[in-house]
């Protein structure tokens, strides 16, 4: 039996102190980009409340006191992660408008807002929802409110040209910007028709609706206030 374990290749000599397996060392901003992406998909699948920083902690292999010593808390963590996900959408739309018609313009935006979606799925999600803290971007409603700002001047210039009101302009893009939102949010979950196929039928309602546009539109019920 001593020969045995004397002659085993495998045994550690009395002498030699087993090695351990090295770990490297994480920079303080390979760990902050490592707690926020675990944030995101832990925010996006339980929410604000049912997400701790235990479980943060614990899925980053850290302990809790790293994760407040980069975001004060979880609160800090959700805030920074609407933030990067409100300004990569808004920056994802508004960098799309490059085209110099107006529906390849609409088209261009839907596309974009899709894009999202099925690329940053986790942070759509974390967007829907209602904030429980506030953020230096505001909430979902105000990042649509900038989309549609974007859009505006594009709409203005349209109105003027067939002889509408450019002040209107700013309703309009509200309602344009809004319709595509609330597709993506039902389309977040059914994922059918394809992306492309629900982008043209947006543009299809958009375009032809602004197409046959009255330039004084008026209600034909009873009532009128």
């Amino acid at each position: 039996m001593i020969d045995a374990v004397a002659t085993d290749p495998s045994s550690t000599p009395s002498n030699e102190k087993p090695r351990r397996a090295r770990r490297t060392r994480m920079t303080g901003a390979e760990r902050r980009a490592q707690l926020l992406e675990i944030g995101r998909t832990l925010f996006a699948s339980k929410g604000f409340e049912g997400t701790s920083v235990e479980e943060i902690a614990a899925k980053a292999g850290v302990s809790k006191p790293v994760v407040y010593e980069h975001f004060g808390g979880k609160e800090g963590l959700y805030a920074v992660v609407v933030d990067r996900e409100m300004s990569r959408l808004l920056d994802m739309v508004t960098s799309s408008l490059t085209a110099g018609h107006p529906r390849e313009l609409l088209e261009q935006a839907a596309f974009a807002f899709f894009d999202y979606i099925e690329e940053y799925t986790d942070g759509f999600r974390i967007l829907v929802r209602d904030s429980p803290i506030p953020t230096s971007t505001g909430s979902f409603a105000s990042l649509i409110s900038d989309i549609a700002t974007q859009v505006e001047d594009i709409l203005g210039r349209e109105f003027k040209s067939r002889g509408f009101d450019p002040k209107l302009a700013p309703l309009y893009a509200q309602a344009l910007v809004g319709m595509v939102a609330l597709t993506g949010q039902w389309w977040l979950d059914v994922r059918r028709p394809k992306k492309a196929e629900v982008a043209a039928h947006l543009v299809n309602l958009a375009w032809h609706g602004l197409d046959g546009l009255e330039a004084k539109p008026h209600l034909i019920g009873r009532r009128k206030a």
